[in-house]
């Protein structure tokens, strides 16, 4: 890293994340993140010459959004979510296989550029801006892009957080216990500030103390895992993409961030095994949730938002159907497997 070049766009990034992280905790419904691309999106059209800030603004949305990846790795307990998993695996196995299926089918019915579907497809059914966070580097996902795959996810985020708590009671989803919605929430809603929402206003409504977002986040964190194979698999596509004879450069196809993300949950798994309390990690994940802001500023400094609002209509319906398939078919597994 050239501190001398990147320095000021890195500032700037960080100047405008910083209020942007604030608000996310104050109305977590929206999100820093979203608030971030937004008021990067607005500040990029008032400044005139940005050759100096460039690099440093390059710098933060590439590299800055894998090291919040890294991070993410401290949040992951594997022993708990591979006990949650024997339950919710296969729900989360059917919910990502229908997004993907459905953003390919769309992306080839409807000629939506391939990025965005890959993005939208995974955002929606893993983890939604860092699983987008994950996989923009590995299939090199310009910054608008990305814009566009994460003010997608946070459309059906909201309306989800919104929606949910009421359509599980339509539903008749049990009242006492909280885990049946909890599993619901965690496997149909896409980000984790959504399903924190959705799964907390549940327990309000029910008087069950955190029952059901204690489910719901675990069950989401499973989901999370779901980044290492998705990553690995589209960095293998890529590779068999390039020519017959045509050098591959390993280090740049290749998602060795994931690897690091891999090392990151192991050391928390075994930490907390040998009787480390949890909360020691809780910084970690706080610093991994404010690289994401900061990443997504830059990556709001570096798009054109009259365009992205021009080309928004397609994804948008994308998203939709997505989000759509797989609230179905979460309930679907759930009614197959007797959980709801």
């Amino acid at each position: 890293m050239n501190l001398k070049k990147n320095y000021k766009g890195i500032l700037l990034c960080l100047i405008i994340a910083i209020p942007c992280w604030f608000l996310g905790k104050k109305f977590p419904i929206v999100g820093g993140p979203v608030f971030g691309i937004i008021l990067g999106m607005i500040i990029t059209l008032f400044i005139k010459d940005k050759k100096e800030l460039q690099s440093g603004i390059t710098f933060t949305s590439k590299k800055i959004l894998q090291y919040a990846v890294i991070l993410l790795g401290f949040g992951m307990n594997l022993s708990v979510v591979l006990q949650t998993g024997k339950q919710s695996l296969p729900i989360i196995l059917a919910t990502i296989s229908t997004s993907l299926i459905v953003s390919y089918v769309l992306h080839k019915a409807m000629k939506i550029p391939s990025k965005i579907s890959t993005l939208i497809g995974v955002g929606s059914s893993i983890c939604g801006g860092s699983a987008i966070a994950a996989t923009a580097p590995v299939i090199e996902a310009s910054d608008e892009e990305v814009a566009q795959s994460i003010s997608v996810i946070f459309l059906f985020n909201m309306i989800a957080a919104l929606l949910f708590p009421t359509l599980g009671t339509l539903l008749g989803f049990s009242t006492k216990s909280g885990e049946a919605f909890g599993i619901f929430a965690g496997t149909a809603i896409n980000d984790t500030s959504s399903v924190t929402a959705a799964a907390s206003t549940w327990d309000s409504m029910y008087h069950l103390q955190s029952a059901t977002l204690d489910k719901a986040v675990t069950v989401k964190l499973t989901r999370t895992l779901a980044i290492i194979p998705i990553t690995l698999v589209l960095s293998f596509f890529k590779i068999k993409k390039n020519k017959e004879g045509q050098k591959v450069n390993l280090k740049k196809v290749f998602p060795f961030f994931i690897i690091y993300f891999v090392l990151a949950s192991l050391i928390t798994t075994i930490a907390i095994h040998v009787g480390v309390d949890s909360h020691f990690f809780t910084p970690f994940k706080e610093l991994s949730k404010f690289f994401i802001v900061l990443a997504m500023v830059a990556i709001g400094l570096n798009t054109n938002v009259v365009k992205l609002i021009k080309n928004g209509g397609k994804p948008i319906l994308l998203g939709f159907i997505c989000w759509i398939c797989i609230t179905c078919m979460s309930l679907f597994m759930q009614h197959v497997l007797g959980i709801w």
